[in-house]
């Protein structure tokens, strides 16, 4: 273990220059702006074939269906109630 000062400055310099990299990194993907733009490419991945660029009308037709089941829901929850 007789490395030379001139060793260990360089592992220090490489270890600042990882650890920059990757705090670097981890303010990139915290952003507001990046978080947001993750979460509409998710949305339309779920929404829109990639490969295509045709509408999934599979889980466009499940949503819609969810969405008609909650207000039919509702709308019998509040004729019941009065």
């Amino acid at each position: 273990m007789s490395e030379k000062p001139s060793d260990i400055e360089r592992e220090i310099e490489e270890a600042r220059e990882r650890l920059a990299g990757t705090i670097d990194q981890l303010l990139y993907r915290s952003s507001p702006k990046t978080i947001v733009s993750r979460e509409i490419a998710q949305v339309k991945a779920h929404y829109v074939d990639a490969a295509t660029g045709e509408p999934r009308t599979d889980n466009i037709l499940k949503t819609v269906g969810g969405v008609v089941g909650v207000v039919a829901v509702i709308i019998v929850i509040r004729k019941l109630v009065r």
